[in-house]
């Protein structure tokens, strides 16, 4: 089939470092051109991939048949709604947005248009992680589960290159609360009540009842000490108990995310990590804001 002819909006280091060198590679895509909010940016990073610039973000959707966006959530939503709207598929950044209101408006849109969509959450795109939640779906059975991400994501020495208001404003909740919904939901099943409690910093720590029954919880934070960093994923049940292998980041993830898009648009077929699950993560990550403000 034709190869997938995929825009870019966004022209950070995300951008700059994960989505458009995975866009510009991928076997089933090419890369239509780069719109972003600093038109010099779109066009060094345009030019690095041989592919054109916009500065009509309209034309840029006119020209593509799916959109990859990796800009601040708040400023994602209206965008991906538009680009819908234009019956332009979707590659959206975690979390979809930061209020309900807006992603249920994205999910309507893309609903409306019947356009496909596929939400990077990394962990279900890495292929070591990936396959190891697919296991624990298959195992069943499950008590109980965890996912804490503490992040020293502002240490001295830290990657200050991937810092932005929006996360320094939302906090560990909002960048990082999506990475551990997205592994705890699909085997312990949605989430009916939240409890949440602020830590030191921007820590959160959520207690989750599941549909199935079962309990869960998670820590999430980006101020943590540096030797207090790290990931942990389990799940306890009747089989015993499941802890995520260790695992390193890397550009897999990303293209693995464009598979899936390809895929669904091919196919017809949702893929388990769409917008409505994108918005489902960003109602209980509202839900928790909420009971946190009512303490």
């Amino acid at each position: 089939m034709n190869r997938l002819r995929i825009g870019l909006v966004g022209t950070g280091p995300w951008a700059t470092a994960t989505h458009a060198p995975a866009l510009a590679k991928h076997p089933d895509t090419d890369l239509t051109g780069v719109w972003g909010r600093r038109p010099e940016a779109a066009a060094t990073l345009a030019a690095a991939h041989g592919t054109a610039v916009y500065e009509d973000v309209d034309e840029l959707f006119a020209a593509s048949d799916a959109v990859a966006f990796a800009v601040p959530p708040d400023v994602q939503a209206p965008l991906a709604a538009r680009a819908a709207a234009a019956g332009c598929h979707l590659l959206l950044d975690k979390p979809v947005a930061t209020t309900p209101e807006a992603a249920r408006q994205l999910a309507q849109a893309a609903e409306r248009a019947g356009v496909a969509s596929v939400v990077f959450f990394t962990l279900r795109f890495a292929p070591v992680t990936s396959a190891w939640l697919a296991e624990q779906q298959g195992t069943g059975g499950w008590f109980t589960g965890r996912a804490d991400w503490f992040g020293a994501f502002y240490k001295p020495d830290g990657d200050a290159a991937f810092s932005s208001p929006w996360r320094e404003s939302r906090g560990g909740l909002w960048d990082v609360g999506p990475h551990a919904l997205s592994m705890l939901l699909p085997v312990l099943g949605d989430v009916s009540e939240v409890t949440a409690a602020r830590g030191p910093r921007d820590t959160v720590h959520l207690i989750l009842r599941h549909t199935s029954g079962a309990s869960s919880t998670a820590a999430l934070s980006l101020t943590a000490p540096e030797k207090g960093a790290g990931l942990a994923v389990e799940f306890r049940g009747e089989h015993g108990i499941a802890v995520l292998p260790a695992w390193e980041k890397s550009d897999e993830a990303i293209g693995t995310a464009v598979d899936g898009l390809v895929s669904a648009v091919r196919t017809g077929t949702a893929h388990p990590c769409d917008v409505r699950f994108g918005l489902r993560v960003t109602e209980i990550l509202a839900r928790a804001e909420e009971r946190i403000a009512s303490v």
